[in-house]
């Protein structure tokens, strides 16, 4: 299954109601069985998994696809971890390479 999501997109979970963006993504989950079955909501194992640095928090999670949705605000994301995988941010995206 190909991601639908792109590394430097702003997101939104449906469920939580919180914007990231995604740092990268696997395939499908690659979490232990252990981690896994912890998770609170255990969505489908065989779709794509996106790592993304949570808005106004130190947070960073490993979300399920059907989880998110594009984020529609346009507006940047605050992550203390922004600056060392994004080097721009424009028109609602970030972007790895610096922005002339």
């Amino acid at each position: 299954m190909a991601a639908k999501f792109t590394i430097g997109q702003v997101i939104h979970h449906r469920r939580y109601g919180y914007r990231g963006v995604i740092v990268a993504y696997d395939a499908q989950c690659e979490a232990d069985e252990n981690w896994y079955q912890n998770n609170q909501t255990q969505p489908r194992r065989d779709q794509p998994w996106y790592h993304v640095l949570v808005h106004d928090s130190e947070q960073t999670t490993y979300v399920a696809e059907d989880n998110l949705e594009s984020d529609v605000t346009g507006r940047p994301v605050r992550h203390s971890l922004l600056h060392k995988v994004f080097r721009g941010f424009l028109d609602g995206r970030y972007y790895r390479e610096p922005l002339n």
